[in-house]
């Protein structure tokens, strides 16, 4: 075989380089250019050798430590008078040297993507005198790459998203692995893809990795996501080299390409007449097999007989087209209807329109229900007009109801007193004619708004409702009067021809045309010397002095009756007195003071010091009535007396009392036992919540019958009394007080005592103690026998 002459030039160049590596990975490196080396104390020398850089295989898994090179100087005789030292990264650590022959080695496993280099510094040294014999110089020790690490996906695993129908070769995500070996040496570095699952879906470029669709027309509705395992391998994909993998997940994004589908062609609802407007009636929705924006739905009523009553639209959130009333039905006018409605995707897709129209059609019928109906007014509103003067039962008009059923039952008609609580107007029930019931006051109330029931005979529950506004018309039953409450004055040196006021008048009546007063003085006063009237012609009047000369001491008031007429038909008048008061005046003409008396306090004392004068003596008998009630009042002890005469008890309850239980309220010992002697001492400077008086000691009575049975009348008769009050109550009557002159006086401890005492003397005092004397005089023992 002959070569060229270039060939054979790039052949040779190639044999160079490999035999220069070779030699210097495992023999001393050859002698190069001369450096001069100084010292101190010498002559300078050439440098007789220099470093280049070693190469060692990365991850050897030997036993013996990794030969890597040598180091030589041409001092070195080979007699030992030299030794080698190493310093710098992984010195002692990781690489050794033999220090008599310069060998290398490496003690530890290299890893190139650890560190791909080390600078290490060698120096030879005599032995002896331990000083350099050469510079110290520098090299490298390159860690040469092996096939160590598989590709892998830094990124993965991945999600992507393609639409649905895509033509082949779309390109869908590139997927990127990496590999941490040289990318420089050999191929331990170059990556190719496959795909190992997703096929015949999809595939993907062996150098790029960008993953394509591979069939046409993969359709979301059937499908609409698929799981890729991708591999990525090193050495081009040859036997022998790394892989590593990654899944992606890849969803198909949804297209229009799914016309809109009602389910069923027809549909049929039934709807009361009763339903209100803007109800809904129904709610359809055509199938879309799309998702999102794809399949939002536009409806519309193309045909049919309820295009003015019903109206359809669309439910963003669930796409059903919803129907609703428009008008209100009415199942006398119209029973059913008939509706054809169209459902269409918003937004269709150019592409997919030769699949066929993007539309459908369905048949909606509404049936309505018959509803009994309350009765309708035949106007929703019926003004009226009344004079108020008319006579009670007079008509004012009428109001008619029909029921819009077919059974067309008769109707009865109300008024709603709520709406009429003074009760001024009647209605007939059968003809609906209202008519006056009070007479009227437009003064008090100008229109009347009230309420007309109208009810079905049949069926009185169905209730329709209309509405009526009387108003009333003004007549002229109201006379005028003055404007307000004038207080007019006139100053005592006031000159004639003065205006001293100036009246107007008010009339409760509204004249069609307006008001219009006439002012006059009374017949009783045109020919007063004092005061004239002055009609103005503009609903007022000017009150003007006749003379001079007014004083307070003569008269210090004035009364001018004014007569005033309206111009109603017929006219009403009515006479209206102004009261004009004398004053002093000052200079401008204002009134300083008008009270007559005024001239005839100087003399003695004024206003104020009389009022003073009255509150001293007002004071002063106050604590006069203080001091005697004080010292009226006497001092008593705290303690009940014993000697004092108690004749009742006053309890008072502030609340219910606790029934059989309760014990508290009073001692419950008094029914039970008669016979019970207390001693107790009340204090007085405590106000008890129960008020009683008591006599301090009881004498023990005998249970006798008399006593039981007063007792038990009493009780029933306040079990029995309606007007009695619910709480618990207890009423002694067993004893009375000592200390009168005639000692005790009862009947229920005199009989049932053995005592010998004489009564007779009781018959002696008088008819007030007749009835004892009877008791207890010598009749006693027929009394009771």
């Amino acid at each position: 075989m002959k070569l060229g002459k270039g060939q054979l030039c790039h052949f040779l160049q190639l044999i160079a380089l490999f035999l220069c590596f070779s030699g210097m990975s495992q023999a001393e490196l050859p002698r190069s250019r001369s450096k001069p080396y100084f010292q101190s104390g010498r002559s300078r020398t050439k440098r007789s050798w220099v470093w280049n850089q070693f190469f060692v295989l990365e991850e050897y898994m030997g036993s013996d430590p990794l030969y890597v090179g040598k180091l030589h100087s041409d001092v070195d005789k080979g007699d030992g008078s030299i030794k080698y030292i190493l310093s710098g990264e992984g010195a002692s650590s990781i690489f050794i040297i033999d220090e008599n022959t310069g060998d290398i080695h490496a003690t530890k496993r290299l890893d190139r993507e650890e560190q791909a280099y080390y600078t290490l510094r060698a120096q030879a040294l005599d032995r002896l005198t331990n000083k350099p014999v050469e510079p110290e110089s520098e090299f490298v020790i390159k860690i040469q790459d092996i096939n160590d690490n598989e590709p892998k996906f830094l990124d993965g695993p991945y999600t992507a998203g393609v639409p649905e129908m895509s033509p082949v070769g779309t390109s869908v995500v590139q997927v990127t692995a990496t590999d941490a070996d040289d990318p420089t040496y050999g191929n331990s570095a170059r990556v190719v893809y496959s795909i190992l699952q997703g096929q015949p879906y999809f595939s993907v470029e062996p150098k790029t990795g960008v993953i394509k669709t591979a069939l046409p027309n993969m359709d979301r509705e059937a499908k609409d996501q698929y799981l890729l395992v991708i591999q990525a391998k090193d050495m081009v994909g040859q036997n022998g080299g790394l892989s590593g993998t990654t899944s992606v997940t890849v969803t198909l994004t949804d297209v229009n390409d799914n016309p809109p589908r009602f389910p069923r062609r027809s549909y049929q609802y039934n709807v009361p007449e009763s339903l209100p407007v803007a109800s809904v009636v129904a709610r359809i929705k055509a199938a879309d097999a799309d998702i999102g924006v794809n399949a939002e739905m536009e409806y519309k009523i193309v045909d049919g007989d309820g295009l003015g009553i019903f109206k359809i639209s669309v439910d963003k959130d669930t796409q059903e087209g919803i129907i609703t009333i428009q008008k209100e039905l009415d199942f006398e006018a119209k029973t059913s209807y008939t509706l054809r409605i169209e459902a269409a995707n918003k937004d269709a897709d150019p592409r997919f329109l030769s699949l066929g129209p993007f539309s459908d059609t369905t048949t909606v019928k509404i049936i309505v229900e018959d509803v009994d109906e309350p009765p309708v007014f035949s106007s929703p509103l019926y003004p009226m007009e009344v004079s108020e003067a008319t006579q009670v039962g007079n008509i004012i008009g009428t109001v008619a109801a029909h029921d819009p059923d077919s059974s067309n039952s008769p109707v009865r008609y109300s008024i709603d007193r709520n709406t009429d609580l003074e009760r001024y107007f009647n209605i007939d029930a059968n003809s609906g004619v209202i008519t006056t019931a009070k007479s009227l006051d437009r003064e008090t109330n100008a229109v009347h708004n009230i309420t007309v029931l109208a009810m079905e005979s049949q069926n009185p529950s169905q209730v329709g409702r209309g509405y009526v506004a009387i108003s009333i018309l003004d007549i002229n039953d109201n006379a005028p009067e003055f404007a307000m409450d004038y207080e007019t004055t006139v100053c005592e040196n006031a000159q004639p021809g003065q205006v001293i006021q100036k009246i107007s008048a008010v009339d409760k009546d509204e004249p069609s045309n307006g008001h219009q007063f006439y002012f006059s003085l009374a017949t009783d006063a045109t020919n007063n010397h004092n005061f004239s009237l002055k009609d103005n012609k503009d609903n007022t009047a000017s009150i003007i002095t006749r003379r001079n000369g007014f004083r307070r001491q003569e008269q210090s008031v004035y009364y001018l009756p004014i007569f005033i007429v309206d111009s109603g038909s017929p006219s009403l008048s009515s006479t209206n007195t102004l009261t004009i008061r004398v004053c002093d005046c000052d200079a401008d003409g204002i009134a300083q003071t008008c009270n007559a008396e005024a001239y005839v306090l100087p003399a003695g004392l004024s206003t104020g010091a009389l009022i003073a004068i009255l509150a001293c003596v007002l004071t002063l008998l106050v604590l006069i009535l203080l001091i005697v009630t004080m010292r009226r009042r006497k001092k008593e002890p705290l303690i009940f007396d014993e000697e004092r005469d108690i004749r009742e008890n006053i309890v008072r309850y502030d609340d219910e009392g606790g029934g059989e239980e309760d014990t508290e309220a009073f001692d419950m010992a008094a029914l039970r036992n008669l016979n019970v002697i207390r001693d107790t001492k009340t204090r007085r400077d405590v106000t008890p919540e129960i008020q009683f008086l008591s006599r301090p000691t009881f004498k023990s009575i005998p249970d006798n019958v008399i006593f039981r049975e007063f007792i038990w009348e009493r009780l029933k008769e306040a079990d029995v009394d309606p007007g009695a009050p619910p709480y618990d109550s207890l009423q002694t009557y067993a004893f009375e007080g000592n200390g009168s002159v005639a000692e005790s006086l009862s009947s229920l401890d005199s009989i049932s005592s053995n005592s010998d005492q004489n009564y007779d003397y009781l018959s002696d005092w008088g008819p007030r103690f007749k009835r004892l004397a009877d008791m207890y005089g010598n009749g006693q023992e027929s009394l009771y026998s």
